[in-house]
């Protein structure tokens, strides 16, 4: 351990402060790259191209139409400051200027470089495969003479650095939007520039909580016999009055009334 103490500040003795400038440690792939530029960094353009990069660096690091981008190992990354946050980016939506640099700007060139020509861009198609290659036909030929211009630098982002960077997206947008008026020219960019200004939706977490006791359900009411009209009931009442006046006729005075004429009626006939 007392070793390790005297040889580690000999080898940062060594680095010089452009290339201690760059913390290439990878923590944890697509949320941190571990990449730590603490001041702004000095962009130089790639000659022929409209693109810049850090010549005192050791990262492969890039900025074009606004973004800054780096390579590392088989994966780019993208940011619209200069220190991150960094947003992993699929082989199919880096720009293809992007892609074109010749492989001598890459100050931290991957392994698979190895014997490629450094005065051509990297055989990407050889490295991704047939499909990405079909996908992006023709992304090494273009017209020399319509080379888009050089975008401008971001430079009022010099006066953000230390515990004055802004790492929280919401506020690199707002300061951008107030100093940084270029709009970017390339359909890639302008997509990845319209994505980080979409609101971030929170994810709803599932309830965990016990759900509500369930509501005891009435019965259902049973039919009721509808009502006797007014009209039925009156008949009903009407009746025993009837009855009554049918009594009344059969008294001993009608009955004996009745009995005359019946001999009456029988005398008449024998006549």
């Amino acid at each position: 351990m007392r070793n390790l103490l005297i040889v580690l500040p000999i080898l940062l003795a060594t680095l010089t402060p452009a290339q201690a400038q760059f913390s290439m440690e990878i923590n944890s792939p697509g949320v941190s790259i571990g990449i730590n530029v603490p001041i702004f960094p000095q962009l130089v353009q790639v000659p022929g191209y409209p693109v810049y990069y850090d010549p005192r660096s050791s990262a492969n690091y890039f900025f074009y139409d606004g973004l800054y981008w780096v390579c590392q190992d088989d994966s780019w990354y993208e940011s619209s400051w200069y220190d991150g946050p960094w947003r992993l980016v699929q082989p199919d939506y880096v720009p293809l200027f992007v892609l074109r640099v010749p492989v001598r700007y890459y100050r931290y060139p991957p392994t698979y470089f190895s014997g490629w020509r450094v005065d051509a861009p990297p055989r990407w198609g050889d490295h991704w495969g047939r499909d990405w290659q079909d996908r992006r036909n023709g992304w090494d030929q273009w017209d020399h003479r319509a080379t888009p211009h050089l975008a401008p630098l971001p430079v009022y982002q010099r006066r953000f650095s230390g515990e004055r960077y802004p790492h929280a997206v919401e506020q690199q947008q707002s300061i951008r939007s107030g100093n940084y008026r270029y709009q970017p020219r390339d359909a890639v960019t302008q997509q990845h520039l319209q994505r980080q200004a979409r609101p971030v939706i929170p994810r709803e977490e599932p309830h965990t909580s016990a759900p509500p006791p369930s509501r005891r359900l009435a019965p259902p009411a049973m039919p009721q016999r509808p009502a006797l009209s007014q009209e039925r009931a009156h008949d009903n009442r009407a009746e025993p009055r009837e009855r009554g006046r049918n009594n009344n006729n059969a008294s001993p005075q009608n009955q004996g009334r009745n009995k005359d004429d019946d001999e009456s009626n029988k005398g008449q006939g024998r006549k």
